[in-house]
């Protein structure tokens, strides 16, 4: 068995710990950012509030375990009543464990944590950050899009930040028939704390938290 064979056994392993840690801890929510946002900055600052009122809400917190955004929302859902949850992964610049995490998974494969961060996930909040941010954002308006993965919340905060993009989604994708019109109620763009917690109750109202077992079929696959 050659070494790249071995990685599947890594791959695997992550993939275990990850669902054997994360099946109780629903209902979750992701949330996204920079890494790089310093801990005086206002987004810092909201974003912290946010995962308060969720984790307070009973909604645990799941975000990338590291510094800046990630940092922020490990910290609220830490104070608040709800577990706060780092999915932690290993680069070589910027990734630290923040010291926020009830429950931390490292992970060394990027597409065995972006699973976690979608399988278990109620709503995704994403706050204003760099590539990877916009990568998570793509990933899951691309899964829901496409039926992948059931119909959830996706809030995006900071509406002064994403407009340029939100514009560009209508002006250029809408217009060019790359996307329908219709996809751009995937998302919605919410700058308050208990707006946001008011948008994902508002989202299961009538249907539940616990998916259908047609999107539990689903889900398997994910």
């Amino acid at each position: 068995m050659t070494r790249e064979s071995w990685k599947i056994f890594q791959i695997m392993a992550e993939f275990v710990e990850g669902f054997e840690r994360l099946a109780r801890i629903k209902p979750s929510v992701s949330m996204f950012g920079s890494a790089r946002t310093p801990p005086d900055h206002a987004w810092y600052k909201l974003a912290e509030e946010i995962a308060h009122a969720l984790s307070d809400a009973g909604f645990s917190v799941v975000s990338g375990g590291g510094p800046g955004i990630m940092e922020a929302a490990n910290k609220g859902a830490f104070a608040g009543k709800s577990p706060s949850i780092g999915l932690n992964i290993q680069l070589p610049h910027e990734q630290s464990g923040n010291p926020y995490q009830d429950i931390a998974l490292n992970f060394r494969h990027f597409f065995s944590r972006k699973v976690m961060f979608v399988k278990y996930a109620s709503a995704y909040v994403v706050l204003p950050g760099g590539f990877g941010t916009l990568d998570e954002l793509a990933e899951i308006l691309t899964l829901v899009q496409t039926g992948k993965t059931r119909r959830i919340p996706i809030i995006l905060v900071g509406a002064g930040y994403w407009q340029g993009l939100i514009d560009w989604f209508r002006d250029s994708l809408v217009a060019e028939g790359t996307i329908n019109a219709e996809d751009m109620d995937l998302f919605q763009v919410i700058d308050e704390p208990q707006a946001v917690v008011d948008a994902i109750f508002d989202h299961y109202e009538r249907r539940g938290f616990e998916p259908s077992q047609a999107e539990a079929d689903i889900l398997v696959d994910l």
